[in-house]
């Protein structure tokens, strides 16, 4: 089972991200990259256009259990939307630029370079679940 919900931040709207959004606590990525693990089921998305105005951030969702699953993805940038939302559904095959998650990456500047993808170069994969991230 792999279960994800994050804001995925850029180095620039990292102290943004920090400033604006009560409790936030960012755990590195690679790419100069951030994620803040989302514990509620229902995240406000609204604020993170805001949080833009300095640089790229993507609300990412995925669940997956037995290799079927699903991902949301949407990034703002400058206080406005810039990609997505994004949704692929159970059984449903990603688009042919990748998954939502890898779109919305590589919209934040992450190369896939020798990696399977974007999600994966990044090290989404370390952890299995939101809760893991947490306590990283």
């Amino acid at each position: 089972m792999y279960c994800l919900r994050a804001v995925i931040v850029t180095e620039s709207a990292r102290r943004r991200v920090l400033d604006s959004l009560e409790g936030a606590r960012l755990v590195p990525l690679g790419q100069d990259l951030s994620l803040m693990p989302v514990a509620e089921t229902r995240f406000d998305t609204g604020p993170l256009a805001e949080c833009s105005e300095h640089g790229a951030v993507a609300y990412v969702e995925a669940e997956y259990f037995g290799g079927a699953g699903t991902q949301f993805a949407q990034v703002w940038e400058g206080g406005e939307t810039v990609l997505g939302p994004l949704q692929v559904d159970e059984d449903e095959p990603d688009p042919a630029d990748g998954s939502p998650i890898s779109q919305a990456l590589r919209r934040l500047g992450a190369l896939k370079g020798d990696h399977f993808d974007e999600f994966d170069a990044v090290g989404l994969g370390r952890h299995r679940d939101t809760d893991d991230w947490l306590s990283a």
